[in-house]
């Protein structure tokens, strides 16, 4: 846990200890969610009415930062994520249109509506249960202002559960998921923990929010991420057979029947050499221009997506690792926009 999380926790406990009535915490609670939330929707609604006074966009891709990291299994880093993505999406070393020629200081292109203050929530004592509500709500609030649709920074890969759920969920049915990762993260509760980042596509399944999930780069796969992806169905696609796979992945046509597709990259999908600012180094995964050339040939209507699980923390070689979450971010902004 690290030091901020630790001191919130205590500072609970502390409070708890002076015997402070129950329902007085519990409306203290309230009002910082409540002001969470209202930053976020008012942020959208001035998003959304730019991009809609700008007129011509179906669809505009827009971020929504979600820090959480204590659901991490090994290290917290990838909260301190979002942030140094933004930095390395503008960044003047490189220029701001996509390979496949969007601009992205075209607000009908790329908003942004800054974090989920998951932090400040955390530190009133607020339990996973209602921050995974918070972190749907939020995410509810981008999709009420049409065109914007979310491009989420994470974080942990535990954030997926609930941007998938409030996807699914306001669009009134399952989606199409396309999960680039390292791991399958399909535990039913690692290490007891439901939220974990490694259970996160479990709770997916489970909650009916997805029709069919792909999962690819997979390279660190147990017997239960086996047998749990043969109980809910899953695609697996692991690399030792990825040169078999290639033609398949690189063609894909998804969302038929279903509300749209959704895609989940963890930045652990790509070998160390591309991508070392991780928490979990997996050697021997996909290379940046395998997954490039998987996204731009993705035949699919992108309703929402995650960039997750950099860590800032173990990034080297001048932020490199932040550079490449930032090009994923820009090449899933082109997938999303139209």
């Amino acid at each position: 846990m690290s030091t901020i999380a630790r001191r919130g926790v205590h500072y609970l406990h502390k409070l708890n200890a002076a015997n402070v009535p129950a329902d007085l915490i519990e409306k203290g609670q309230n009002r910082v969610i409540d002001a969470s939330l209202t930053l976020i929707r008012e942020r959208a609604k001035l998003k959304g009415e730019l991009v809609r006074a700008l007129g011509g966009a179906k669809a505009s891709s827009s971020l929504l930062g979600v820090p959480l990291g204590h659901n991490s299994s090994f290290l917290q880093g990838p909260a301190f994520a979002p942030p140094r993505i933004r930095e390395a999406i503008w960044c003047g070393s490189t220029n701001s249109a996509t390979e496949e020629g969007k601009e992205l200081k075209d607000p009908r292109v790329l908003t942004d509506v800054g974090d989920a203050p998951v932090q400040e929530i955390r530190d009133c004592g607020v339990d996973d249960d209602r921050l995974m509500n918070v972190i749907s709500e939020s995410v509810k609030l981008v999709m009420e202002e049409d065109p914007l649709r979310p491009l989420v920074l994470g974080g942990d890969h535990s954030i997926s559960y609930p941007v998938v759920r409030a996807v699914s969920e306001k669009l009134g049915g399952p989606v199409d998921i396309l999960h680039l990762d390292a791991h399958p993260d399909i535990y039913h509760a690692f290490e007891g923990n439901k939220y974990s980042h490694a259970s996160s596509f479990a709770r997916i399944m489970e909650g009916g929010h997805a029709r069919r999930l792909l999962q690819v780069g997979i390279r660190s796969i147990t017997s239960e991420g086996r047998e749990q992806g043969k109980r809910f169905g899953v695609e697996q696609f692991e690399m030792r057979t990825f040169l078999r796979d290639r033609n398949f992945l690189e063609n894909l046509k998804l969302g038929e029947g279903v509300k749209g597709v959704y895609v989940s990259i963890d930045v652990d999908c790509l070998d160390p050499a591309f991508a070392p600012g991780v928490s979990h180094i997996e050697p021997g995964g996909l290379s940046f221009r395998d997954v490039m050339n998987i996204l731009h040939n993705l035949q699919a209507d992108v309703v929402a997506a995650d960039v997750v699980e950099f860590n800032p923390q173990r990034d080297t070689v001048d932020g490199m690792t932040a550079m490449v979450a930032a090009k994923l971010v820009r090449e899933l902004t082109a997938k999303i926009s139209r």
